[in-house]
């Protein structure tokens, strides 16, 4: 591996487990929030990330906030979703700590918020067993009641 590309990978990898740690601890959520929110701004500045003008596009521009497309890859297109996947090694991974994923997931909703969409975790890494986190996004304003997000579906009881 060259440099650059360890670089790249190591900072991500600090960079997330930064990340967790302070989400792991919801009495820090305001300062979870303006970490990530700030790093996604930075990156949407950096990157030139743009409201998308298709719904393909949409995907596109958030594929654009990370090192490597092949890392988020886009698994389907419908009529009013794009669904993906991240594949990037997470802190939370196996923690049972949906909510901190949903707390680090700010920097991912704000790149959709900046793109003209929302976006919603379907499963997530911290779950038992998952190592990848299954993701949906869809424009700003339309309806996604329809996605169930991990954290809401961990906190609900079993039948």
């Amino acid at each position: 591996m060259n440099i650059k590309k360890s670089l790249i990978r190591n900072s991500v990898q600090a960079t997330l487990a930064l990340s967790a740690a302070l989400a792991r601890r919801e009495r820090l959520h305001v300062a979870t929030h303006a970490l990530m929110t700030g790093m996604a701004r930075l990156t949407i500045h950096m990157k030139g990330i743009r409201p998308a003008d298709s719904l393909p596009e949409l995907g596109r521009q958030w594929q654009r906030g990370f090192p490597s497309a092949k890392q988020v890859p886009i698994t389907e297109v419908t009529d009013n979703t794009v669904y993906a996947e991240i594949h990037t090694p997470c802190p939370l991974r196996g923690s049972g700590d949906v909510h901190a994923c949903y707390r680090m997931m700010q920097y991912d909703r704000e790149v959709l918020r900046q793109a003209g969409g929302q976006f919603v975790v379907l499963s997530s890494q911290a779950e038992a067993g998952n190592r990848i986190c299954k993701v949906a996004m869809r424009r700003a304003g339309e309806d996604v009641s329809d996605l169930l997000p991990a954290h809401q579906r961990a906190a609900q009881p079993s039948v």
